[in-house]
């Protein structure tokens, strides 16, 4: 069952969901599949469709993958925060716990999904990184704010692929690492409640800029 949400709604309260993912309420992959269904309608650079989509239920291989994931994220999570001296500060307390939490439990998510890529853009200029990446990560978002939309959330984590750790997950999932690369690792289940609101953001006159910088 979906949410009655408007478009508006739905943009700014799909959150990166941690906390208040329910790690004991099963996800049924026909509910998955009707998120992807919905995603793959996002647009893809010269119609190449190039996406793979790897889901792990796996107990064994969701603990893997977390174990790849805490390796990289348990020092960064460690290191000093940054002051920005605005709104910005005043979440990062909670921020840093928020992933903290996702950190040791990463792998107690009912599902785990990476997004992947036909292709490697290691050594690509700007403007073919921006192609390759546009060609994924619209449909990722698409997925998530269909997660949303049907009671269900997700975080969009990038850490595992620090180093050799996305070599060792494409070799846990038998991903070919030569010819797709990994976009994220997501862990997904329902939410203990729908009720996201907006987040803090810094307004959008201070990051705007009229026909110069």
């Amino acid at each position: 069952m979906t949410l009655d949400l408007t478009v508006d709604e739905l943009l700014i309260s799909t959150r990166s969901v941690r906390k208040r993912l329910d790690f004991d309420r099963p996800v049924p992959r026909e509910v998955l599949m009707e998120c992807l269904d919905l995603a793959l309608q996002a647009p893809t650079g010269s119609n190449a469709q190039g996406w793979q989509w790897v889901f792990v239920e796996d107990p064994d291989k969701k603990k893997a993958l977390a174990d790849i994931y805490r390796a990289n994220a348990t020092p960064y999570l460690n290191l000093p925060s940054p002051v920005r001296g605005d709104i910005r500060d005043q979440q990062q307390e909670a921020v840093r716990s928020s992933a903290a939490y996702l950190n040791e439990n990463m792998e107690k998510a009912p599902v785990l999904m990476i997004p992947c890529l036909e292709g490697r853009p290691e050594g690509a200029d700007a403007g073919m990184q921006a192609s390759y990446w546009g060609s994924l990560l619209p449909a990722v978002w698409s997925f998530m704010l269909a997660l949303r939309s049907r009671g269900l959330g997700s975080a969009w984590t990038t850490l595992h692929l620090i180093g050799e750790g996305e070599k060792q997950a494409a070799e846990l999932l038998g991903i070919p690492f030569q010819h797709y690369a990994q976009g994220g690792l997501f862990p997904i289940a329902y939410t203990k409640g729908t009720n996201f609101k907006p987040a803090h953001r810094l307004p959008a006159e201070q990051l705007t800029h009229w026909d110069g910088w």
